[in-house]
């Protein structure tokens, strides 16, 4: 995986980080991972695959929160060695670092604790990159700071998400100027598709809106100043173990990825 921040940092496309929310049967996620694969490589676009060891924020507490970290690694090294693609996962707290950062190839700070500085200064000294998740109550503004902190131990291989902003209760929305201007601190910005179309904790659950996802892709790439999409994607979401009701069939990204690719294409004939 040499040179994978250059490589996401200078598709001529988009790169995608997509995979279900929390890790499952190894099976399964073999099954995602060499489909996402595929797809992506018939189109020229980098590939991450994603999935979740723990999910530490939940609605519930008998809401499902993966195999945990010694399995969950044992799954996410199959599928790096198996599917030969790179790893993101996130993590929670420093303890965990060590033992992810020998997995994977990027560390990924959940939005809920993107401001918490020494998860972000253990991450960073690991020399891994870092994709911190703006939280859902920071302004795109925000966002220098925490990458303030990664650079402040001279790391420069972060990657920055919007997933969108509490508005009011039980719903989020996405400000599209925030992707300029989270452009403007020089680093990669990634859209949060799926995770901008949650109800958070609707009831026991949390809720979503999935079938917004091509119309929200479509919006975001078009503006031009995002580098990556991330998306979660399940065989059957309605039985997927965590964000049942927002992850996007994957039976369905092949058509989604060709509308995005087009996107980007228009985009750049356009671009001045």
């Amino acid at each position: 995986m040499k040179n994978l921040y250059n490589k996401l940092k200078s598709t001529n496309n988009f790169f995608l980080i997509a995979g279900p929310c929390v890790l499952e049967d190894i099976d399964k996620m073999l099954l995602i991972a060499s489909t996402l694969k595929k797809l992506t490589e018939e189109r020229n676009i980098p590939f991450v695959f994603k999935a979740s060891f723990l999910k530490a924020n939940r609605t519930s507490i008998t809401s499902e929160i993966g195999p945990g970290l010694k399995a969950g690694l044992d799954i996410l090294r199959c599928i790096k060695n198996e599917c030969e693609v790179p790893i993101i996962t996130d993590v929670h707290e420093c303890i965990e670092i060590d033992a992810v950062s020998e997995v994977v190839d990027i560390i990924q700070i959940p939005a809920f604790l993107s401001r918490q500085t020494n998860l972000l200064l253990t991450a960073a000294r690991t020399g891994k990159i870092v994709n911190i998740k703006k939280g859902q109550f920071l302004s795109p503004d925000d966002m220098c700071h925490q990458i303030e902190k990664i650079t402040s131990v001279n790391n420069h291989q972060i990657l920055q998400t919007e997933r969108g902003s509490t508005f009011g209760y039980h719903n989020l929305v996405v400000d599209f100027r925030g992707f300029a201007i989270m452009r403007s601190n020089g680093y990669p910005v990634i859209y949060d598709v799926t995770h901008s179309l949650q109800r958070p904790s609707l009831g026991k659950v949390s809720g979503g809106n999935p079938e917004y996802v091509p119309m929200m892709c479509r919006a975001a790439l078009a503006t031009g100043c995002v580098d990556g999409l991330f998306i979660e994607t399940h065989q059957n979401p309605s039985l997927a173990l965590s964000d049942a009701h927002c992850q996007y069939k994957l039976d369905l990204m092949p058509s989604l990825l060709d509308e995005c690719v087009n996107i980007c294409n228009i985009t750049k004939s356009v671009s001045p």
